[in-house]
């Protein structure tokens, strides 16, 4: 890390510099990958630091100056002005997407639409052929002003669904993120690690009460190893995802007769693994801990 006189004689800035580079560099990458190169990002990032110090750090009883905002992001203040004053670009239409989680959350949680064990049914296609657990009907529940046909279209598209012999509409339950599908990758990226990081950041600047953030790791580990965690892993976490997803689903339905129904709620899962000998991991080594936990 290039360092300069605002950081070399301040240890905790140090750190928390680093730790951000180490955040930083899977996002760069995927950036790269993108063709989003560092004059892009650098106007966003400008405009993102305005965007922060304008809505978080707010003196009370006193309206926010561009001389302000400029002191806290070390913009210049011509810049700053430009920034506040600047259109925001509409973000990626989420509608579909959101749509189409609501569905699933419904079909791997609501009786109608389970077998005995639990499992997501086949659904037919038309309400005609399968009156309340028709694929038709799983839609209109959801959504009345959405036909159920290109949402079945969209879905066989991107993978999360497939079409059995009984010409009976089936979820692929590991397809919670498309096989295809970048813009639906791309919003549950965007919302879940805003999500995590945010949780995380929450908690490093000591707001109260502390948010749920916990993980387990382990180093050392052969890929035979990897490969049982891995199961083990998805098997248990698919039932705790199930578990949350019914009673969010529950209480959605209580709170939506509430005035005060504004709370959004987020509940992940993710699992990750790397060669220790990969250069990626090399070059942060300071974050490596020789000690196992839970944290």
């Amino acid at each position: 890390m290039i360092e300069n006189t605002e950081t070399s004689d301040n240890p905790l800035k140090k750190q928390v510099l680093k730790a951000l580079q180490r955040v930083l560099t899977p996002l760069i990458r995927f950036a790269l990958s993108q063709g989003v190169n560092y004059s892009m990002l650098h106007e966003l990032l400008k405009l993102v630091y305005v965007q922060v110090a304008e809505e978080d750090f707010k003196l009370a009883q006193r309206q926010q100056t561009d001389s302000r905002i400029s002191l806290l992001t070390g913009l210049h203040r011509k810049d700053v002005h430009r920034l506040r004053s600047h259109k925001e670009d509409s973000n990626l239409d989420s509608s579909l997407v959101t749509l189409g989680s609501q569905l699933v959350g419904l079909w791997i949680s609501d009786k109608d639409f389970l077998t005995e064990e639990g499992n997501p049914k086949p659904l037919p296609r038309l309400a005609s052929s399968g009156g309340k657990t028709s694929f038709e009907s799983l839609v209109a529940r959801v959504s009345k002003d959405i036909r159920a046909r290109p949402v079945l279209d969209e879905w066989l598209r991107v993978g999360v669904v497939h079409i059995d012999e009984h010409d009976q509409v089936c979820l692929n339950v590991s397809a919670f993120v498309p096989n295809a599908g970048f813009e639906e990758k791309l919003f549950f990226f965007q919302h879940n690690i805003h999500d995590h990081i945010a949780a995380t950041a929450h908690n490093l600047m000591n707001q109260k009460p502390p948010m749920l953030e916990r993980c387990v790791y382990y180093e050392n580990l052969s890929i035979e190893s990897i490969n049982e965690l891995k199961t083990l892993a998805e098997r248990i976490g698919m039932d705790a995802l199930k578990a949350v997803n019914a009673r969010a689903r529950e209480l959605q339905e209580l709170s939506s007769k509430l005035e005060n129904s504004t709370q959004r709620f987020t509940f992940a899962l993710y699992l990750y693994n790397v060669d220790q000998n990969n250069k990626n991991e090399i070059s942060h080594t300071f974050y490596r801990r020789k000690s196992t936990r839970i944290d």
